[in-house]
């Protein structure tokens, strides 16, 4: 019986699917099971694997979770734009299976969410925060879930709330800047895999943190990274953060 990890890809068919397949001869550890996508049997190709990585669509997170709960299989959660029912139910599930769900699987980003996290610590309250991300055309939902962390770290630092003192875009007369406001901007177009700042301005001088990502590869192969990190562990909730050990 062979020892490696069976994943299969949720969403095979789309950009994210065919770079994890493509990237999955990097790593002997695992095989590809299976590649689903729409009108595919899930809970059949589920049989013959032992973790899913799934980076379809949001709206089929409930009955992914169903299956892979059904399953016992480690699940890694790709997609971005969940409701607040869908992460009620994605925590409950972790209850039973190890889940790693992170809004950016790139060993760069989660560096960059390190690095946003101790420069809001010592930059302190004198400086502005603002994040402004970039993506391809046909990128849905905004802000980005790379985006949202980015403001929610910036957030948490600062004893703000993300709900009430982020501000997405600015139009009209809004009004001088608030000092607790959180700026999120999001800019569409062309094929932009995914371009992250954030900025520190203050009187006189300013501090960026930038990540560009130039492929989808990258996301890819730390989506596959994570698969091989989580499977086996305890149920719960894990993220990149986890998986690189940047807790």
């Amino acid at each position: 019986m062979s020892s490696l990890l069976r994943v299969l890809i949720n969403g095979s068919q789309g950009r994210m699917g065919q770079a994890l397949i493509t990237c999955a001869s990097d790593f002997p550890e695992l095989t590809i099971s299976a590649g689903v996508d729409a009108g595919d049997d899930f809970a059949a190709a589920l049989k013959d694997s032992d973790a899913v990585i799934d980076f379809s669509h949001h709206s089929v997170v409930d009955s992914v979770l169903e299956e892979c709960v059904a399953a016992g299989a480690t699940l890694v959660i790709g997609t971005t734009g969940h409701t607040d029912a869908q992460i009620a139910a994605i925590h409950q599930a972790a209850n039973h299976i190890p889940i790693v769900f992170a809004p950016n699987y790139s060993v760069g980003v989660n560096t960059l969410f390190w690095l946003t996290k101790k420069a809001t610590e010592i930059l302190g309250p004198s400086f502005d925060l603002e994040v402004v991300e970039m993506h391809h055309r046909m990128k849905k939902d905004a802000p980005s879930g790379t985006a949202k962390r980015l403001a929610e770290i910036l957030t948490e630092v600062r004893n703000l709330s993300y709900q009430r003192d982020t501000r997405h875009g600015r139009f009209g007369i809004v009004g001088e800047r608030t000092p607790n406001e959180v700026g999120v901007h999001a800019i569409r177009g062309g094929d932009v895999v995914g371009d992250h700042t954030v900025i520190y301005a203050a009187v006189g001088e300013r501090v960026e943190l930038t990540h560009k990502a130039s492929s989808r590869d990258t996301f890819a192969r730390g989506a596959l990274r994570a698969s091989l990190w989580a499977h086996g562990r305890a149920p719960g909730i894990y993220d990149m953060q986890d998986v690189l050990g940047l807790h």
